[in-house]
């Protein structure tokens, strides 16, 4: 049909597990691990426990539509049912939505790598103030790494409603990143197929790289035990399900519509189903293995702070009580500590010494962002050899970024291939071109002083609820509307063997029930208390610690807008096909 195709069948798991494996595998996951008690979350989403059973259902769904209809989700849904379209156009636009976020953060992660050749690290040093009398303010109170995230990078306002001015050294990030996604996605799947080599592959080099050196450093048995020592606790906590089930969801990349359109570049008689166990185990062990490195590296933070938290209390104490050096060691602290509190009480409490304790540095948590840019940028630089580790991380971010952005442009470019509203004559060079153009004029915004506000409103809002009412319409589609009895002689023709009974059941009840439950149960927990964001304002009087803002009602509706637009497309594509149709039977 003069359909592109892909090389070998390789190159197609790789650009899936691409896709799938983004940067929630390395941060998300990470945190949601931490702030559960370790273990038992860690294991929670990659254990045959219910939330399992919503992901990987709907995954061979998706894989099987498209490679069985040889279309983009538009033309995918548009096929089963005219009134499923709008499934097809809210995946569309949350693809476009999704895509603008995470060339963002690819623009912060180029602009760390930039700045990794310098030495020393500039995150690393505050620099004078404007006087060079001392240091600078802002930065002697929080810390090198929080200065140089927040205003030698984002320079962020104190307040989502003070836009600020664009940052001419983000604006250059940002060209050059949207700049590399095009010539790596300019002719689809005949580019990004070279790409995803190395993309793909090399993520996991980095990670072995860092999980060899993190096993070796002071600590890292202290941050493994953490992550494997279950708390059982926890299980009683529904919060924990919940992120279980959002977590498993969101890692595949479901509901994107770039697997429906990855898939649709197969030849007819493939193995579907093989291949979405494939990328779900992978994804799965990905999560796992990345956790590993990352939290020896905490370990090996969280330990170095006790120490140095103990130094400064061992410092304090010889001083007071006119001792010689090196009498007071880490090792022998605690007994030193209980003999000056039972003879010395009143001389030792007027030292108002810090309470130093391992597991509080064990907990101290951030997500996303403040993972990659504060808590493992800090930890980099007590590394021998930090500029070489920084420089290996911030590559191995970017790649992750970009293989997820080569599944976004292609559930984009895609659908405006396949819909004919734009001639065949425009080469698909220039279509690349213009797509990513537009895309970088709309981030721009992004490169403002409040920008990083407005991109944790698209990640909390925009790749969030409308992935979940995507995916619940997807598979009522498929096992109501196409029927499931017509989809297995499909997976039957393409597999040669029927979906058992497992698929099954899974497509008619599990999934869709699963689905509805965390939907409601996320939409419960967002509306117990108003939407609030965390500001960075030095003139706050708890600085360093950010300010906890309500977002005024203009921008709570630009949040409700980009949650419900997507969704929206879903009811009225219907009502318009029923529209139509009753108007035809008047005729």
């Amino acid at each position: 049909d003069g359909r592109p195709k892909w090389d070998n069948k390789f190159q197609y798991i790789l650009s899936c597990i691409g896709f799938a494996v983004g940067l929630g595998n390395v941060w998300r996951f990470p945190y949601l691990c931490q702030i559960h008690g370790g273990g038992s979350p860690a294991s929670l989403p990659y254990r045959p426990l219910p939330p399992q059973e919503e992901r990987i259902p709907l995954l061979h769904l998706e894989l099987a539509l498209g490679q069985c209809l040889r279309k983009g989700s538009i033309g995918a849904w548009n096929t089963i049912s005219p009134y499923l379209g709008g499934v097809g156009v809210g995946s569309w636009m949350v693809s476009v939505l999704v895509s603008l976020y995470y060339n963002t953060v690819l623009t912060w992660v180029m602009w760390y790598f930039m700045n990794s050749f310098q030495e020393p690290l500039p995150w690393s040093v505050c620099p004078l103030n404007e006087n060079r009398t001392g240091l600078n303010e802002e930065c002697y109170e929080s810390t090198a790494v929080n200065y140089f995230w927040y205003r030698k990078t984002l320079n962020v306002t104190p307040d989502v409603t003070e836009s600020g001015t664009l940052q001419w050294w983000l604006i250059l990030c940002l060209a050059t990143c949207w700049a590399i996604v095009y010539l790596c996605t300019i002719r689809g799947i005949e580019t990004t197929g070279k790409a995803i080599y190395v993309t793909a592959i090399f993520p996991y080099l980095v990670l072995t790289i860092f999980l060899i050196h993190g096993l070796t450093l002071p600590g890292a048995a202290d941050g493994l035990a953490y992550l494997f020592t279950p708390n059982l606790n926890t299980l009683k906590n529904p919060r924990v399900w919940l992120d279980a089930a959002t977590q498993i969801f969101f890692s595949l990349s479901l509901a994107f519509g770039g697997l429906i359109a990855f898939s649709s570049y197969n030849p007819p008689k493939n193995d579907c189903e093989k291949d979405a166990v494939t990328v779900a185990i992978v994804n799965s062990m990905t999560s796992l293995y990345a956790s590993i490195p990352v939290f020896s590296v905490l370990g090996f933070k969280a330990t170095t702070g006790y120490w140095d938290c103990l130094d400064r209390n061992i410092i304090s104490i010889i001083n007071e009580f006119d001792l010689p050096e090196e009498s007071i060691m880490r090792q022998n602290y605690t007994a030193w500590i209980s003999f000056l509190n039972s003879s010395y009480p009143e001389k030792t409490a007027g030292l108002k010494l810090k309470s130093c304790d391992l597991q509080e540095f064990l907990d101290q948590s951030v997500s996303g962002t403040g993972l990659a840019f504060i808590i493992f940028t800090q930890a980099v630089i007590l590394m021998p050899g930090s500029q070489a580790w920084a420089i290996l991380f911030f590559i191995m971010l970017f790649c992750l970024g970009l293989s997820s952005m080569f599944g976004n442009i292609e559930g984009v470019f895609t659908p405006l291939l396949e819909l004919q509203i734009i001639s065949k004559s425009i080469p698909k060079e220039l279509l690349s071109g213009i797509l990513c153009l537009i895309c970088f004029i709309i981030a721009l915004c992004f490169t403002l002083g409040s920008g990083s506000y407005w991109i944790d409103i698209f990640d909390s809002y925009a790749g969030s609820l409308p992935l979940l009412v995507i995916a619940f319409f997807e598979v009522i589609g498929v096992a109501y509307v196409y029927k499931i009895k017509r989809f297995s002689k499909d997976v039957k023709w393409m597999t040669g063997r029927k979906p058992n009974l497992y698929w099954q059941i899974t497509w008619r009840f599990i999934s869709p029930l699963l689905l509805l439950i965390v939907f409601v149960a996320f939409v419960s927990l967002q509306i117990q208390k108003p939407p609030t964001y965390a500001a960075w304002n030095p003139k706050y009087e708890d600085f360093p610690m950010k300010e906890e803002k309500v977002y005024p009602p203009w921008v709570l509706a630009i949040c409700v807008l980009l949650a419900v637009l997507p969704c929206v497309f879903v009811p009225l594509v219907a009502l318009f096909h029923l529209i139509k149709r009753t108007c035809r039977r008047k005729d």
